[in-house]
């Protein structure tokens, strides 16, 4: 008899969202913050993406197989670290804060739940997770990136015969989850099939490319149906976990803008003193702290399996992604001139978040789920 696909932990609909972080995800935190500071702080991912190699293996390597990040999402009994999209949210923040070069986002948590929503007793689905939870192999879906939750099952047409643009982290995949009318594939990425052809994003920390498959050859992981609905899970969740990506991202650019008006002196005052700056800076600070809230019930939500998981994931998008690109946009412009340069990394902020802001969903799209889920009228 085939196992269930794995579910969350059981939802209990008298315990209200928790909003805070516990001591493991504070120690998880710190872990991760190491390690990014010591592999991948500003200079280094500047000159990573100068060089066109934005992606480091051994950072990779120390995050998901050294920490064990890459399985958190994963029970412990498919080899994973059996923790929630609470921890992975944690991870993600920190990625943000440092916009690290990372396919965290696409193969840990999209690919990943993807992959729990199968048949996990099946052999490929489980052998797949279990190199995916080592960190021994990453995966990423072959769709574009901006295809939302609620649009997974239209997702799934054509063949093995096509040419997918704008993949994001195509460059850095071993596997590729490709979505056909059949159902879902798992093909290898060095498959003589498959040409991968990167391209110029914008947000060069988070490269795209085309993928090009021409007759390779597949793992047949699921048929239409129930890979329609394991996409749409690994859509939701990527959806809902970027908005902590977001939330570090903002949360790093007002602690960096704060630093430098403190630092910045003009007629012989902090320019952080002057009452139109201060006003600025506070009106972000209200909006990280309601992203920050908006992040974390996203992520509890996640976590326990809410039935409202959907529509906490559509506030949090709607929310995190604008207070991004915000919150980068004062980084630059409160900045000055120093803004301005490539040295300085707040370039590389504002391009993530506004990278991010179509990921997934525009945050126009998410506000329009909000308002079928409330059933509230169209404007």
């Amino acid at each position: 008899m085939s196992e269930q696909p794995t579910a969350p932990q059981a939802f209990d609909e008298t315990r209200p969202p928790d909003l805070l972080y516990g001591e493991a995800e504070e120690d998880l935190r710190s872990a991760v913050r190491a390690l990014l500071a010591a592999r991948a702080d500003a200079p280094a991912v500047i000159a990573a993406t100068e060089a066109g190699t934005p992606y480091d293996r051994r950072l990779w390597d120390s995050l998901a197989s050294g920490i064990g990040a890459a399985g958190l999402l994963v029970p412990e009994k498919l080899g994973g670290q059996g923790a929630s999209h609470r921890e992975a949210a944690v991870v993600l923040e920190e990625l943000g804060r440092s916009v690290a070069p990372a396919p965290y986002l696409t193969s840990a948590v999209v690919a990943t739940e993807i992959l729990l929503a199968l048949d996990t007793q099946a052999g490929p689905v489980a052998a797949l997770l279990a190199d995916l939870a080592a960190g021994r192999t990453t995966a990423v879906l072959a769709l574009p990136p901006a295809i939302p939750a609620a649009g997974a099952a239209a997702a799934l047409t054509g063949t093995l015969e096509r040419t997918v643009p704008c993949v994001a982290d195509a460059v850095a995949a071993d596997v590729l989850l490709v979505p056909t009318a059949e159902g879902l594939y798992a093909v290898a990425a060095e498959d003589p099939g498959v040409s991968v052809d990167p391209l110029v994003p914008l947000d060069l920390t988070r490269p795209l490319a085309s993928v090009t498959l021409t007759g390779p050859t597949g793992t047949l992981l699921a048929e239409a149906a129930p890979a329609g609905a394991a996409v749409a899970r690994g859509l939701l969740a990527g959806a809902g976990l970027l908005a902590s990506e977001q939330l570090g991202l903002a949360e790093w650019c007002l602690t960096e803008t704060v630093r430098h008006t403190r630092e910045r002196h003009q007629f012989n005052r902090p320019v952080g003193s002057f009452q139109a700056l201060k006003h600025r800076m506070a009106q972000l600070w209200l909006e990280v702290v309601s992203a920050r809230a908006a992040a974390r019930n996203a992520a509890d939500a996640l976590a326990t399996g809410s039935p409202d998981a959907p529509l906490a994931v559509a506030v949090a998008q709607a929310h995190c992604s604008r207070t991004a690109v915000h919150a980068a946009e004062e980084c630059v412009q409160l900045h000055g001139g120093i803004g301005m340069t490539w040295e300085h990394p707040a370039h590389l902020y504002l391009k993530r978040a506004k990278a991010d802001a179509l990921v997934y969903g525009t945050a126009g799209r998410h506000r329009e789920t909000v308002a079928e889920l409330m059933e509230l009228p169209a404007p």
